[in-house]
């Protein structure tokens, strides 16, 4: 079975970093593109960044750009998201999901990401 497992979460002053993780299992990490989404409480669901399978192609949503990067080691079957200049508004629970194809899509719906984690708790305040 596909398992996602995101870890780094915590709390941040805002100005500050976090480094989100994805541990990916049970599937050919490789070959499929990867994305995080977050969501807040009380908000809908936010796609915020993707990964194509190879790396080479990123997306960010505007809210984060600039200050997001994700990146991913295929060799370890894990995806990262880099967090810089936190902001109380980026405080939400965030996820990472599979993708169905290499290339990235912004989606969040399931045909286009078809598994997803338990999520990790990012609270950004001072």
């Amino acid at each position: 079975q596909v398992q996602l497992v995101e870890s780094g979460g915590g709390l941040a002053q805002p100005g500050g970093s976090l480094r989100l993780s994805c541990a990916a299992s049970a599937f050919t990490f490789s070959i499929y593109a990867m994305m995080w989404a977050r969501q807040a409480p009380g908000k809908e669901l936010e796609w915020v960044s993707g990964i194509s399978a190879d790396g080479s192609d990123t997306n960010y949503a505007d809210s984060v750009k600039g200050r997001f990067t994700s990146s991913r080691d295929n060799a370890k079957n894990t995806v990262y998201l880099q967090m810089n200049n936190l902001k109380p508004e980026d405080t939400a629970l965030y996820y990472c999901a599979k993708g169905t194809r290499r290339r990235v899509v912004v989606s969040t719906t399931r045909n286009n990401y078809d598994w997803w984690g338990q999520g990790t708790q990012v609270t950004v305040s001072s």
